[in-house]
């Protein structure tokens, strides 16, 4: 899709039915640098956000993820998008770090795939209004011109 449609639906992206974990987002930081690109720095309330074993043997105070995600209008297609997205995980002084990182690594995979499903699901919702924005100005301007011959009668 094209870099418009696709930052559009990145910041419309929650709530969506293929994350149902996440709840909310709260916008920490959002400005645009002197080159013109825009940071937002947000952090999503979700109501379980990691995966059960590690808050049932409550490690949630001990881990930690920095996701980033970065949409680029793709240099030769200007109906693409380039989408990159990394993820770092810190499991901080537990025996079972490396075990619970990549449990967690696995997570963040499976939800990157559903992250891009919602942002699909986001663009057709947003092709819609417009279609439906587009059909009711069309029938608005046909009422204002059969009112206007009308009048001419």
């Amino acid at each position: 899709h094209p870099w418009e449609t696709v930052m559009t639906a990145a910041m419309r992206k929650y709530p969506n039915p293929m994350n149902p974990s996440v709840v909310g987002v709260d916008v920490l930081d959002r400005h645009v640098d002197p080159s013109g690109k825009l940071h937002s720095h947000r952090l999503l309330s979700t109501e379980w956000g990691i995966p059960s074993i590690v808050k049932s043997i409550s490690f949630t105070n001990l881990v930690s993820v920095d996701e980033r995600l970065v949409y680029k209008p793709h240099p030769h297609e200007p109906h693409k998008t380039i989408l990159t997205q990394e993820a770092i995980i810190s499991v901080k002084g537990v025996s079972l770090s490396s075990y619970l990182e990549g449990l967690m690594a696995n997570t963040i995979s499976s939800n990157a795939k559903k992250g891009r499903e919602a942002l699909e699901w986001v663009i057709k919702r947003l092709n819609a209004e417009i279609e439906e924005l587009a059909a009711s100005a069309r029938g608005t301007m046909r009422n204002s011109m059969a009112a206007a011959a009308f009048v001419e009668k």
